[in-house]
């Protein structure tokens, strides 16, 4: 039985790799292709596609919108493709749902495409997938009232910068410093502020001066007086006071 498949990505260039890879496929056949998320709502209501391979940053409706906006009407299996984005590939990981992280080769796109085909090869599992991608929505969709960037001061301009890529942030009495790889950003925002903004399920506010993105945390060491050493990616060594201890605990899922 032919896999019925729709490519949606808003680059003609990803369109034409992913339809590359696919035509190779003796199982496949491409129905249509969407270069934005209200066309990939439409295609996926109209074809009713069993696998679709969707992008996740586009303009308009990005891949989430388009899966809330399809609804119940879910195909029976999804394969993302992003950029780095770590809250969206936790969630993927949390919810047993297979991605392409962008750029991908061939091999990797082989091992998603034999996931789908074990998915949809599993007989009364369609249900089960469906449930797992709303879950997916529902959980980003709370994250959705959290900025997905945040714009600093470089001299009188402003600089978007993803909160995802802000490893760790500083207070400077006043004002804020994003730490970003090997950059630092000004942000004319007090450490408070900035805390109540950010996502608590990602940032953690670890100390009077500091905020950290438990995605960048390597490694957790137990310290004096019932504090933690929290060892960056970056190898920055943060303390999480003991006041904090307990919230850090249940943030961690370990309370």
């Amino acid at each position: 039985m032919l896999i019925r498949t729709l490519i949606v990505d808003d680059e003609p260039y990803s369109r034409l790799k992913l339809r590359g890879f696919l035509e190779g496929e003796a199982d496949i056949e491409i129905v249509g292709e969407a270069g934005d998320g209200r066309s990939a709502v439409q295609a996926i209501k109209k074809l009713g596609p069993d696998l679709v391979f969707l992008d996740v940053q586009m303009p308009g409706y990005d891949g989430f919108q388009v899966l809330e906006a399809v609804g119940r009407e879910l195909p029976t299996c999804v394969i993302f493709a992003t950029a780095y984005d770590q809250y969206a590939l936790r969630a993927f990981e949390v919810h047993a749902l297979d991605y392409l992280l962008k750029p991908f080769d061939q091999e990797r796109f082989q091992a998603a495409l034999d996931r789908a085909r074990q998915c949809l090869g599993q007989t009364g599992n369609d249900e089960g997938h469906r449930d797992r991608l709303l879950g997916l929505v529902q959980d980003l969709s709370k994250a959705s009232a959290y900025p997905r960037r945040l714009f600093a001061d470089k001299k009188g301009r402003m600089i978007a910068v993803a909160v995802d890529e802000v490893e760790w942030i500083e207070a400077a009495g006043n004002y804020s410093i994003l730490h970003v790889r090997n950059e630092e950003h000004l942000l004319p925002e007090g450490l408070g502020n900035v805390a109540k903004k950010l996502d608590p399920r990602q940032f953690f506010r670890a100390n009077r001066s500091s905020i950290v993105n438990l995605g960048f945390v390597r490694e957790i060491q137990p310290s004096f007086h019932g504090e933690f050493i929290v060892i960056m990616k970056s190898d920055r060594r943060m303390t999480v006071t003991r006041t904090r201890r307990a919230e850090f605990l249940k943030v961690l899922g370990r309370a």
